[in-house]
């Protein structure tokens, strides 16, 4: 699919891999629809593409709530008379397999998993009817591999994996030009090891676990040593222009980890869990 003259919709789109693959996008010639639920840095990241000469409109959205994503769609209808490619890229993290409330697994589950759900839901229907369109969700090597102290993580994105592989053979079977990726990057320089700032009130205190402070500061350390997200943006630009499903920036760290669960299920040992791997492409 061409960028040119196409409008791309993309949520958490102020900030990281969102903000980084629109200002390429529109680099390319996209119109953009950006949607986030952190209002003052979504108006902030809507002025700087305009500034910048991109054709931009930003929604404020909770991507858990399907009438937010929806209403993304109906924003790029109502600007620029179509929509293309929907980017299901808003994401959190939060806690370990043990001991994590339920409540906050049902938060990282709602952004992470029902807002690719929503974003499926509410634009490819669309897709299939004009022929054209592409669907990019980010899930995360996270999703190809568990990783101890993120089990809300690793569960939504091996969710994320499961839907995107299904609907690229969906979308095959269809015959229409409707395209499928999954984003499965390492570490990135983003924020999402700052997902915390987004929890609900009620859940606020989840932050004062002290297990949950000493692997934030792991997670941390690790994101801070990541790669930029204008690397994933090309990466993710690439995909749509090419219609490749697999989006690997750190290819080798993705192929080892998966070599090595066909190494564990065939009776070997189990994986090495290597962070510092994950931090480079």
């Amino acid at each position: 699919m061409e960028l040119a003259g196409r409008t791309a919709v993309i949520t958490g789109g102020a900030s990281g891999i969102g903000l980084a693959t629109a200002t390429r996008m529109a680099a390319a010639g996209a119109s953009l629809v950006l949607g986030d639920v952190e209002e003052a840095a979504l108006a902030a990241a809507v002025e700087t593409l305009a500034n910048a000469g991109a054709r931009v409109v930003g929604v404020a959205c909770d991507v858990a709530v399907e009438s937010d994503v929806i209403a993304l769609r109906e924003a790029a209808l109502a600007n620029f008379g179509a929509a293309h490619l929907i980017f299901n890229n808003a994401g959190v993290g939060a806690g370990p397999a043990i001991g994590t409330p339920k409540a906050v697994w049902d938060w990282v589950m709602g952004v992470n998993v029902d807002g690719v759900i929503n974003g499926i839901n509410a634009f490819v229907p669309l897709f299939l009817e004009q022929d054209e369109g592409h669907v990019v969700s980010t899930a995360s090597l996270a999703g190809l591999g568990g990783v101890p102290g993120m089990g809300p993580y690793c569960a939504s994105k091996f969710a994320v994996v499961g839907i995107a592989e299904t609907l690229f053979h969906e979308l095959r079977l269809s015959g229409k030009h409707v395209g499928a990726s999954v984003l499965c990057p390492g570490f990135v320089r983003t924020r999402i090891d700052e997902s915390e700032r987004n929890l609900p009130e009620d859940l606020r205190d989840y932050n004062d676990d002290p297990t949950v402070r000493a692997i934030g500061v792991m997670a941390s350390s690790a994101v801070r040593s990541g790669i930029d997200p204008s690397v994933v943006a090309e990466a993710v630009t690439t995909a749509v222009l090419e219609n490749r499903f697999w989006i690997l920036t750190h290819e080798h760290a993705a192929i080892r980890t998966s070599e090595q669960r066909v190494a564990w299920m065939s009776g070997g040992e189990p994986p090495r869990i290597n962070l510092e791997g994950a931090t480079r492409p």
